[in-house]
């Protein structure tokens, strides 16, 4: 477990960065939320990376899983929501909403609409509702 890990009775959480992230994180989760920027029009580099290297392993085997999804966009955010929610077509996942887009001059409103977006997806994971 890293430093950003937390475990409750029944929801582990754990934190990685998408240069950290293999390709069995994600096969023996319940559950995924993914964040990126969006940098000139598109995911962040490393977002991109992220599914370069992982895509082939978890085509066919992560179907159904349960993902949402945030961007930090500086502008507009939705070719990045466009394509993020493609791959996860691609892959199979259940968005369990539309992509958070968090767009504009940096606000600390975004900190709470992530943390809501985040508290009701652990919810719905420990209780079975995704």
């Amino acid at each position: 477990m890293g430093a950003m890990d937390v475990v409750t009775d029944e929801l582990l959480i754990f934190h990685r960065s998408s240069v950290d992230v293999v390709s069995e994180d994600v096969l023996t989760c319940d559950g995924l939320l993914l964040a990126t920027t969006e940098n000139i029009g598109y995911m962040a580099g490393l977002t991109k990376d992220l599914f370069d290297r992982c895509y082939d392993k978890w085509l066919g085997t992560t179907d159904g899983l349960p993902t949402a999804i945030y961007i930090r966009a500086g502008i507009d955010g939705t070719a990045t929501s466009r394509a993020m929610s493609q791959i996860a077509s691609g892959l199979s996942w259940r968005l369990i909403r539309p992509p958070l887009i968090l767009k504009g001059d940096y606000s600390q409103q975004f900190e709470g609409e992530v943390a809501e977006l985040a508290g009701a997806f652990a919810a719905g994971l420990e209780t079975g509702l995704f």
